[in-house]
């Protein structure tokens, strides 16, 4: 594992404990890298946790792009996903098999709001030229490199103006595609809760964006100087 990660992880005395109703690796996990939805298997004796180093590889770029469209910038969400990966690093042995990412979207979710009560008044100073070196394995997939290539800037700006309460309900139902009640789940509040805050910040983003809305003929003959263009 790097030196950095391990460091800090052997500094933090604090654990990130494991939210009630969800989880991490299942058994599967020893035979593939890849956890995604994936449950305990009924019966299981017990659990081997996967090596820290495959968590990493596997999913430190999810976990860097939620970070991203949570925070708006890459210091941020460096700094959120390593710290993502030493809260994992910590408890990763005395954590509950269940749904992995789960686990991941809370942590990344609950440290961009702590992260926004807690420096709101702080000047964030630049990352060490290697900042892009202390996490291994966060190249993206095509899928993933394409994705991000055509998210629109408008809209992360917009999603930039939303209250971070109504931008991570957004982000994690309208890009990460969590349903209502993982997201419930994820942010420990109540189902009600999270539709209020998804249809405040749905109408937020649409009153943000309607400068890019198209225009229908009755609004373009409001304009000075397009009637001449009329056909």
């Amino acid at each position: 594992m790097p030196n950095h990660v391990a460091e800090a992880a052997n500094a933090t005395t604090d654990h990130a404990p494991a939210p009630a109703g969800t989880a991490a690796a299942s058994g599967d996990f020893a035979q593939t890298a890849s956890v995604e939805g994936t449950t305990a298997r009924p019966g299981a004796d017990a659990w081997t946790p996967p090596s820290w180093e495959d968590i990493v590889r596997t999913h430190s770029a999810r976990v860097y792009r939620l970070a991203y469209r949570l925070s708006g910038n890459p210091h941020d969400a460096d700094d959120i996903t390593q710290e993502v990966f030493v809260r994992v690093f910590r408890s990763l042995s005395s954590y509950t098999p269940g749904t992995f990412e789960g686990w991941l979207h809370r942590i990344t979710t609950n440290l961009f709001l702590d992260m926004v009560r807690r420096r709101q008044r702080i000047r964030f100073e630049g990352l060490a030229d290697d900042a892009a070196e202390r996490l291994p394995g966060r190249e993206l997939s095509p899928a993933q490199a394409y994705d991000d290539a055509h998210f629109d800037a408008d809209v992360q700006q917009a999603l930039d103006a939303l209250a971070p309460e109504f931008r991570a309900a957004v982000v994690l139902c309208d890009i990460e595609g969590l349903s209502y009640e993982e997201i419930a789940t994820t942010l420990g509040v109540k189902l009600g809760t999270v539709r209020s805050r998804i249809h405040r910040g749905r109408s937020q983003l649409r009153a943000a964006l309607r400068h890019r809305a198209p225009r229908t003929p009755a609004d373009r003959e409001d304009i000075p100087g397009c009637a001449s263009v009329q056909r």
